[in-house]
């Protein structure tokens, strides 16, 4: 009866202990699967994030490129699509791919050359030869001033200190006077529409380059203008133009360069800069180009691309008058923008008894300076030869 009396024991449900583990397991892989969609999720976003950043700062330091520090940009060097566009593409070196073997005798032989051509009766080109000034009706010899340590004749030549005459402005004349100039002319379309204009406007033109390989032919016969020298910004598509002066050029290769620009503008007596506002701030680079244009005859016009230009300061150590641009008119190709900022160019003139403008020869510029002339009734419109002090 006692055996009978013991139940059996029940036998465990093993399937049903199969199917709640897999349900455990199966919510503990779901939970698991959450996290790590959360977390790829997380990183997905701030790695999205770290681009945009990335963008927005490239983007900053591109748009403040030519911003240098302590520097006030007054006007911005502003592309032009009617040539900039041309000029970005060119990709010409700052030297020629085959430079001569011997530039040492080249370099003293265009020197002898020059300083016998018979110079222009004007401020500018009066000079002395280099060794001898002119005191009191005697010319007396003068030591000349070298390089600290020239290696060659060449950097010699090119390191002796000019004796030139004082650049100095002419004085007020009854009315005021207004100088317009275009820069960037490299084509003989633009330089006849310049001469269409009822008033006197000085082209500025660019010295040859690859897209404009005989550019200085455009001044043939011209009696008024100037060359537009490409010098270095804080731009390096602009500095790839063809020998475009930087900062980094010793003096014996800005000697080059304005002894070639003295070649192909053998009357040319005014430059201003393109672009520039790298070079023009360095006052070494500056300093050293300001001396060898003078010792050629050359007038330096500030264009006055940056605040921080150091012209004014090495034309008043060397006793010239500083002379730069004021205002530019087309900066926005808009006739009634254009008008404005000539309207500011002529309070400017007659505050001061001169202003210079800088345009440019797109279409609605030179439209708009046709229909200038109620704007400027109150000035006379001159070259840029005429504001200067002539002996």
């Amino acid at each position: 009866m006692a055996a009978s009396s013991k139940r059996p024991k029940p036998k465990p449900n093993t399937q049903k202990k199969v199917k709640t583990v897999k349900k455990r397991r199966s919510a503990r892989r779901g939970k698991s699967n959450k996290r790590s969609d959360r977390s790829v999720l997380i990183r997905r976003v701030i790695v999205g994030l770290v681009v945009v950043g990335f963008l927005i700062a490239v983007g900053y330091s591109y748009m403040t490129t030519d911003k240098r520090a302590k520097a006030v940009v007054v006007d911005e060097e502003v592309i032009y699509p009617y040539s900039q566009e041309e000029i970005l593409k060119e990709l010409s070196q700052i030297r020629a791919k085959h430079p001569s073997k011997h530039p040492t005798k080249e370099i003293e032989q265009t020197h002898k050359k020059v300083q016998k051509k018979k110079q222009p009766k004007n401020i500018a080109q009066q000079r002395v030869p280099v060794g001898k000034v002119k005191d009191e009706g005697r010319v007396k010899k003068e030591r000349s001033v070298t390089a600290k340590a020239p290696v060659t004749e060449g950097e010699k030549a090119a390191a002796r200190k000019p004796h030139n005459g004082k650049v100095a402005l002419a004085y007020r004349g009854e009315r005021p006077r207004l100088v317009i100039i275009i820069d960037d002319v490299h084509t003989r379309a633009q330089l006849e529409a310049i001469r269409t204009l009822p008033f006197h406007v000085t082209p500025s033109i660019f010295p040859p380059y690859a897209l404009a390989k005989h550019s200085n032919r455009l001044a043939e016969g011209l009696n008024h203008y100037m060359i537009h020298l490409p010098m270095e910004s804080g731009s390096a598509q602009f500095n790839a133009q063809t020998k475009t002066l930087m900062r980094s050029f010793s003096r014996l290769q800005m000697y080059e360069r304005v002894k070639e620009l003295r070649r192909l503008f053998p009357n040319a007596v005014y430059i201003n800069n393109h672009t520039g506002s790298t070079f023009t701030s360095n006052y070494r680079a500056m300093k050293q180009l300001y001396d060898l244009l003078k010792a050629e005859g050359f007038v330096f016009v500030d264009s006055f691309t940056v605040g921080s230009s150091k012209v004014k300061k090495i034309a008043h150590e060397e006793g010239d008058a500083y002379v730069r641009r004021d205002i530019f008119i087309d900066n926005r190709q808009d006739i009634g923008y254009i008008h404005n900022q000539l309207k500011k160019a002529v309070k400017v003139a007659k505050k001061n008894g001169y202003a210079i403008a800088i345009g440019h020869p797109h279409k609605s510029t030179i439209k708009a300076l046709k229909e200038a002339k109620p704007i400027l009734k109150d000035v006379d419109v001159v070259y840029i030869d005429e504001i200067y002090k002539r002996e």
